[in-house]
């Protein structure tokens, strides 16, 4: 199976811009705007994230309780303990 070869001919052309002609373009949004806009998706994806590790731990709390059976009451202490030394 022989291959078809393409043959293409170019000339190559040079275009000599003046430099002001080619001078940075101006942003169209202002920083401040753009550092708003930054905090503000990084606040929506921060309260995203506390709901969604929130949903998952209640989840695991439901399924801890039915594995426990039925609760009828719940206390919650708090509990200091001290290690003494030798008196001396």
């Amino acid at each position: 199976m022989a291959e078809e070869i393409e043959t293409v001919e170019g000339a190559l052309v040079v275009v000599e811009e003046q430099p002001s002609a080619l001078a940075p373009a101006r942003p169209a949004v202002p920083p401040a705007a753009v550092a708003a806009g930054v905090a503000a998706t990084g606040f929506a994806a921060g309260m995203a994230t506390v709901s969604l590790v929130r949903r998952r731990r209640v989840r695991r709390a439901a399924k801890s309780r039915s594995a426990l059976g039925r609760v009828v009451a719940s206390r919650s202490f708090l509990v200091d303990v001290h290690m003494l030394g030798d008196r001396g």
